[in-house]
């Protein structure tokens, strides 16, 4: 793990602006920690294409924590529903100390990941659930927001998330703008303007919140 180099804490911190996200000493060394286990591990588990720490820092901690910026969070409980690595619920995390998250992942690799970098990063609040999140219902009730990044069937999740079963209120998506218009077509939400990712021409977060009958 040594021969790995995390980025240091001034260009975290200036990537991290670029977002509007501030960090602290303490989430600068669990970002830092988080990076040399991704890139460990990725060399014997696909977690991520993006193997460049600043890319990583840029494009799954950035991207992931600028939802912080979007909309209040603070001391609530977050669904990460097919996880992977972790983003963007375990990014989130970090910088929601307060916050409690499920990460959702149906690979049993990609949990095992999971579970140690919860572990490495000192983490408390954080549980790994290993399931197909269609599976699921009561086990993570009740949500006051789901996340989803990486998904793509958003007509599927969509359904699943407004079920009795789930009940969640309020839904964030990362999704790309082609894609867009599918999402705001789905039935049972009403959506918020979509916000531009900083630093990306072609994503965007959307922020969801579900209909009243």
């Amino acid at each position: 793990m040594a021969s790995i180099v995390a980025p240091s804490e001034s260009t975290i911190r200036k990537a991290l602006s670029e977002f509007r996200i501030d960090v602290d000493t303490n989430q600068i060394g669990q970002i830092q920690e988080y990076i040399r286990l991704l890139l460990v591990w990725n060399g014997k588990v696909n977690l991520t294409a993006i193997r460049d720490p600043l890319e990583i820092l840029h494009r799954h901690f950035g991207e992931s924590m600028f939802a912080a910026k979007v909309v209040e969070l603070g001391e609530c409980r977050l669904a990460d529903i097919g996880t992977g690595a972790g983003f963007p619920g375990l990014a989130l995390k970090i910088l929601l100390p307060e916050a409690q998250i499920v990460l959702v992942e149906s690979n049993i690799k990609k949990a095992t990941f999971l579970a140690e970098a919860v572990r490495a990063l000192g983490v408390v609040g954080a549980n790994v659930l290993v399931s197909r999140y269609e599976e699921l219902g009561d086990e993570i009730a009740p949500i006051d927001f789901l996340l989803a990044r990486a998904l793509g069937e958003f007509e599927t999740f969509l359904k699943w998330a407004a079920s009795e079963k789930v009940d969640a209120k309020r839904v964030i998506l990362w999704v790309g703008t082609a894609d867009v218009e599918q999402v705001l077509k789905s039935p049972g939400w009403v959506w918020d303007p979509a916000v531009n990712v900083p630093q990306s021409l072609r994503r965007v977060l959307l922020i969801g919140n579900k209909a009243t009958p």
